[in-house]
């Protein structure tokens, strides 16, 4: 005979009885209210599908549960989150970010979205850096201007595109000579442009190169695009790596709350062009990877100081082009360990957060 008390008991031992609000038992029929613990949907048909083999498991296929679940009320924290609105087409936005200048935080980018194209993705660059704006040069787009395309009888951007990656920047719109000295609402308001106003198209990913620090255009970026993750370059040595732990705790504030899928370690070592096997720590040695330890985070990539890295983004043809060649070679796996960081950040959070990604271009979730 099935009895309330036994129902009770049996919640209770799968601890779950915190989650119940009311149950009844008419005859066969079990009849329990639940409050999931995510209001996403995966996360409620988990505990459907759960509930359902337990009961069936002790007390038998006779038991019939009806389940209703409900979403649990959005927290104070969940409420104040800045939050920004979906682009149409794009699937995961990566912002690239530093703590302080001059770390290769462009050049990473550009070599990044390269190496994804070239790995079969769509991949879309905004060059967020207002004041210093440098895809322009590294993708050999200087002098080009986006041109007007009517979307759904609205005039929208055209981005410019090179390599298969789409790109917009401040730099396509000011002269290459001309400063752009903007206060931050004017800034902001033409970053936010250069993102809804943009006829993106389908993409796998929109990366979005910061400018260093953390300041208006963080924010603006932080509140007018749900950013799916966040990639962090710094350079070994102590002083950039202070810079870095406090870009880190920005994007880990519990008002933004975005996932930090790892650290890209520029300038990691220097090897000569004649002695291609020799390695010299000129910053300093492993300072990237002592400091992802001590904050739970993965490093994606070492990159190392190489002449025709420099070479390649001054003459505009990304060094990640190089097929076969050694720093070819790294972005690749850089890369890779981004979208596996990536495939198990969406996997554990809701997909009103990130569109989920498949674990393409024989990415997969890490290993636990």
């Amino acid at each position: 005979m099935l009895t309330k008390e036994k129902v009770q008991d049996f919640l209770k031992e799968i601890e779950v009885d915190d989650l119940v609000n009311n149950f009844q038992i008419m005859g066969d029929d079990v009849y329990i209210d639940m409050t999931a613990h995510s209001p996403a949907m995966h996360e409620k048909k988990k505990l459907e599908a759960a509930m359902k083999q337990a009961f069936a498991s002790e007390f038998g296929e006779n038991v019939h549960l009806k389940l209703k679940i409900v979403s649990p009320e959005p927290s104070e924290i969940q409420q104040s989150q800045i939050k920004g609105k979906q682009i149409p087409g794009i699937q995961n936005i990566i912002a690239i970010a530093s703590g302080k200048g001059g770390v290769g935080k462009s050049t990473v980018s550009a070599n990044m979205a390269v190496t994804l194209a070239k790995m079969g993705f769509k991949v879309g660059l905004l060059d967020a850096d207002i004041y210093g704006p440098s895809v322009p040069t590294m993708f050999d787009t200087e002098g080009e201007k986006p041109i007007s395309v009517e979307v759904n009888g609205k005039s929208m951007m055209k981005p410019v595109e090179n390599y298969g990656v789409k790109m917009l920047s401040i730099g396509y719109f000011s002269g290459a000579n001309q400063a752009v000295v903007w206060r931050g609402p004017m800034a902001s308001k033409a970053l936010n442009q250069m993102i809804r106003d943009a006829a993106w198209g389908e993409l796998d990913f929109l990366l979005i190169d910061l400018p260093p620090g953390t300041g208006d255009i963080h924010l603006s970026i932080i509140q007018e695009v749900p950013v799916t993750g966040a990639v962090i370059v710094s350079t070994p040595q102590h002083v950039a790596l202070a810079d870095v732990r406090k870009g880190i705790a920005m994007f880990q504030m519990e008002s933004i709350n975005i996932p930090v899928l790892g650290l890209v370690e520029n300038m990691a070592y220097f090897t000569p062009e004649e002695l291609p096997e020799n390695k010299y720590y000129i910053f300093g040695n492993q300072g990237a990877q002592y400091l992802a330890e001590d904050l739970g985070i993965p490093v994606l990539g070492e990159i190392p100081l190489i002449q025709s890295i420099r070479e390649a983004g001054d003459v505009g043809r990304p060094a990640a082009l190089q097929e076969g060649s050694k720093i070819a070679d790294i972005y690749t796996e850089t890369a890779r360990k981004m979208v596996e960081s990536l495939v198990e950040r969406n996997k554990s959070l809701p997909p009103t957060e990130a569109v989920k990604i498949s674990t393409m271009a024989g990415c997969s979730p890490k290993a636990k």
